[in-house]
């Protein structure tokens, strides 16, 4: 069985020209870095292959139209690298200029390959010109291996190619899932029913209990003939006869609402039609603390409430507990792991993936298409 190999695993690396695509995805606040947590995790690789003396050539993405600059992003990762900036894109004569002139134990980051919709394409002209510019290639990207773009999968079938130190690292935490210790609890929120639903049949056949809160919850609660009111909630395509069975599956017992009188608690199935959802209540909070308590392996992604509107307070409790907890914990999802970084929570965990939709695909299938691309070489 073919298996991915380490950036550790690089041969006479001094002088070689390394393609490291990075994940450079990061919110921008007034032309400044607002979260540094993903830079932080992707400097770790970038700074073992400088003392070493490659030339270390950067790539990645920021926004989903690929119209921002990584300028902030290359600026905010100097403060723990070295780094140049070299606004060209990576097909470039430009950037090819650059990358000749470059000496060793060096490290420049290229623009946005967004910029360039053949990245999205997956275009193998443009994985082309990408490779031409490196000797080697290594994906610490794993918050983007789900996706069949070039710089993740065009560009191994051209390159001697490796995983770099955090791509590694994702990979060998949440394999955890697959095999847990138990009693494992699963926390599971945010929104996309539809995309989640596997992963919901599948962890509830794995873990002792599944908690299914957020918007997610929502469409339990519709299927089940509460009225949700105003809260985000997808049209029923799908049963949910099975799930509803299952006992070491939970929803909120009640929830925080937002109407024309305010902000509420109620029960699922006693919110007017003009309420909207915005947050788990204190009862549910309860029900999960005794099994927080005896957890041995704790995984959650996604908030539990309307985080863009402030309604975080459920999810940091539950934060809290968990990492007051014995328990192996593994936290993801875009909103879950700001609110873990804003809090300074990070190292309470006992690991924070920079995955969202990567790291539920990769739990819900065991492996990538990032990852599948460095095994074929």
């Amino acid at each position: 069985m073919r298996t991915i190999t380490s950036v550790v695993n690089i041969k006479n690396i001094k002088g070689k020209r390394v393609i490291v695509r990075a994940e450079l995805n990061v919110p921008i606040k007034n032309g400044r870095v607002a979260d540094d947590f993903r830079i932080r995790k992707a400097v770790q690789t970038i700074l073992y292959l400088k003392k070493r003396g490659a030339r270390v050539i950067v790539i990645g993405h920021i926004g989903r139209e690929g119209k921002e600059t990584l300028k902030p992003v290359a600026r905010a990762m100097g403060r723990f690298v070295n780094i140049g900036f070299a606004p060209y894109s990576a097909d470039s004569k430009k950037a090819r200029d650059v990358v000749d002139a470059m000496k060793n134990g060096t490290v420049i980051m290229l623009e946005n390959l967004r910029r360039d919709s053949r990245e999205k394409e997956n275009d193998r002209a443009f994985a082309r010109a990408i490779a031409a510019l490196g000797d080697v290639y290594v994906n610490d990207a794993f918050s983007v291996s789900h996706r069949t773009h070039a710089s993740i999968v065009g560009v191994p079938k051209l390159l001697p190619s490796y995983a770099g130190l955090l791509f590694e690292d994702e990979v060998r935490h949440l394999s955890l899932a697959l095999s847990p210790k138990h009693p494992f609890l699963f926390i599971l929120g945010g929104a996309k029913f539809e995309t989640k639903l596997p992963l919901i049949k599948k962890y509830v056949e794995i873990a002792d209990t599944v908690f299914v809160g957020g918007a997610l919850a929502n469409d339990f609660f519709r299927y089940q003939g509460c009225d949700v009111g105003k809260s985000t909630a997808e049209k029923p395509t799908f049963s949910l006869a099975r799930l509803e069975k299952r006992r070491n599956l939970l929803l909120p017992e009640d929830v925080v609402v937002k109407g024309k009188g305010g902000v509420s608690t109620k029960e699922p199935c006693d919110i007017a039609h003009s309420d909207t959802i915005v947050d788990a209540g204190a009862k549910s909070i309860s029900t999960l603390l005794p099994l927080i308590a005896r957890a041995r392996f704790i995984l959650m992604n996604g908030p539990l409430g309307n985080y863009e509107e402030g309604f975080d307070g459920a999810t940091k409790e539950i934060l809290k507990q968990v990492a007051k907890s014995k328990a192996l914990s593994i936290i993801g999802g875009g909103d879950t792991v700001a609110l873990v970084t804003k809090a300074k929570m990070e190292k309470r965990f006992s690991f924070v993936s920079t995955g969202g939709g990567a790291m539920l695909a990769f739990l819900a299938k065991g492996t990538l298409r990032g990852i599948e691309a460095l095994k074929n070489k």
